[in-house]
């Protein structure tokens, strides 16, 4: 029997997934949680094999509640309604199992859990596109740059600390945010972190 933990902040459909999930003869719904922090709490309580855990709820986002669980023997598998790259890759560092979107027909999601229980790891199709289309535009050079402006650095800074001059420092942040289509060095750095690009 395969033992789930379910962690979804929209109650109606963490019913419906849980009574799904208790329909399958292999598989036995063993605790609900509301938010990241009860799903923590519950996967210790519990000892179950598989966590499907949402991205956005309160209290802990799945993302950090994936993180914590990391080592602890239960697979996490986020079940999403945002197919972003970003979450994508944090869910891949986080240690998730799998990453399947909120519209997937139902007997995809217990499929995928037999799928995870046997050593194999689940990823939505479209996941797998974006990640491939969506290449990080910037050099390493015009990357150090973000990061140094992230860390607040002024140009001056910047100039000091890659031994360049302030005009070719002000020239590489047009570049930036010319390439990461943005007007401002907040947004460029915004854009940059939505996509999962600080590593």
């Amino acid at each position: 029997m395969i033992r789930i933990v379910i962690a979804e902040d929209q109650r109606m459909l963490l019913g419906a997934l849980a009574s799904l999930l208790d329909l399958e003869e292999d598989m036995e719904v063993v605790g609900k949680a509301a938010n990241g922090e009860d799903a923590v709490k519950l996967v210790h309580e519990h000892r179950p094999d598989v966590c499907i855990m949402d991205i956005e709820m309160p209290l802990m986002s799945g993302l950090d509640a994936a993180d914590k669980l990391k080592g602890s023997g239960c697979k996490v598998i986020i079940l999403t309604t945002f197919a972003r790259s970003g979450y994508f890759e944090r869910a891949i560092r986080a240690g998730a199992h799998g990453f399947l979107l909120k519209d997937s027909p139902s007997e995809e999601l217990a499929d995928s859990i037999r799928s995870v229980m046997a050593g194999r790891r689940m990823y939505a199709a479209e996941l797998m596109d974006e990640v491939y289309q969506d290449e990080n535009p910037l050099t390493e050079r015009e990357k150090e740059v973000l990061v140094l402006i992230a860390e607040g650095k002024t140009t001056k800074d910047i100039a000091d600390t890659l031994s360049i001059t302030t005009g070719t420092v002000r020239n590489y942040v047009s570049v930036i945010l010319d390439k990461l289509h943005v007007t401002n060095r907040i947004e460029a750095i915004m854009r940059f972190k939505e996509k999962g690009w600080f590593k």
